[in-house]
């Protein structure tokens, strides 16, 4: 098996450096979410429609390409995805009102946890140990959270619930967009995946009675950066990544959204995270890093026993690297 060359190298360093700046943007989500003077709906609302409209204008060379090969199941999938986006992002901003942020971030970067346990049943994919055992681990962890946050106050709990659903509804945004990101492009799925989470958003917020204007100035600087920097700059990076490096490292690497966020809170809110959250995200971390790493363990066996069954393949295809599903 021939290693790959300086200039794969060269493409892997550069999207490591794509995904630290990913990483960078979306942990300011939380407390940019915290700044704005609105509530959670609105906040959720305004993020996915400032995020479609920075998208819209480049998606329009896309679309006309990609639309006409669609498939009705397709766009009903892309609907339906968009659909518990706004889900994740209504119940996860939510319990910002509620919980800490560093109890909040950790708990709701636990998406991958439930897409390992959901891909034996919506998949047929099976969980192999070493990341059974990474979830196990990452649940104590959640549980520690969550036993602590109720000794201080149920509250504090509940918004670890919504963290939680959060969680879950990513889960569920990933698993139904797995079967149609391959045969659309990048920039027409986000668009309009963005778009539906967004036309939901508006839709729930406007007959709940939640305001969608006359926000403060400061608040609607809040919400176009929301749009801008976590949304379309951190989100994007992970997804272009994802056309480089393998998706369970780019999984593994948007744990460090737990840290960013916390320190950021610590930062620029003054928000110190209580012992629970402390101990518990680091239980939910090396659970979610363990099972990260035994994952990428057994695929690069499985890698390995596929070249050494094709050790006569052409030279010129043993240095490119497979695009992840």
């Amino acid at each position: 098996m021939v290693a790959p060359g300086p200039a794969a190298a060269g493409r892997d360093r550069t999207a490591v450096v794509v995904l630290i700046l990913g990483i960078a943007a979306v942990s300011t989500a939380a407390t940019l979410i915290r700044l704005a003077d609105a509530p959670a709906l609105t906040v959720a609302a305004w993020r996915m429609l400032f995020a479609t409209a920075l998208l819209a204008p480049f998606a329009l060379r896309t679309l006309p390409r990609d639309l006409p090969a669609l498939e009705p199941a397709d766009m009903r999938r892309m609907a339906l995805a968009g659909v518990c986006l706004a889900l994740h992002f209504a119940l996860w901003i939510a319990s910002l009102d509620y919980t800490s942020v560093a109890s909040s971030v950790v708990l709701v970067t636990t998406s991958p946890l439930w897409v390992g346990l959901a891909a034996p049943l919506v998949l047929g994919e099976p969980v192999p140990r070493p990341v059974g055992t990474g979830i196990v681990v990452a649940f104590v962890g959640a549980v520690m959270i969550g036993g602590g946050d109720l000794a201080i106050t149920p509250r504090a709990l509940l918004g670890d619930l919504l963290a939680m659903g959060g969680a879950v509804a990513a889960a569920a945004y990933f698993l139904i967009g797995r079967g149609v990101r391959p045969r659309v492009g990048l920039l027409t799925y986000v668009t309009l995946v963005y778009g539906t989470a967004a036309a939901t958003l508006a839709i729930v917020a406007l007959a709940s009675g939640a305001p969608m204007s006359g926000l403060p100035a400061a608040t609607w600087i809040a919400l176009a950066l929301l749009g801008a920097v976590p949304q379309v700059l951190g989100h994007s990076s992970f997804n272009w990544a994802l056309g480089r490096l393998s998706a369970t490292f780019v999984a593994g690497t948007v744990l460090g959204e737990a840290v960013g966020s916390t320190l950021l809170a610590w930062l620029v809110l003054g928000e110190t995270a209580p012992a629970s959250a402390l101990a518990g995200g680091t239980v939910v971390l090396a659970g979610l890093l363990l099972a990260v790493r035994g994952e990428s363990a057994l695929r690069a066996a499985a890698r390995r026993t596929r070249a050494g069954r094709h050790p006569a393949g052409p030279p010129e295809r043993s240095g490119r690297r497979t695009p992840p599903s």
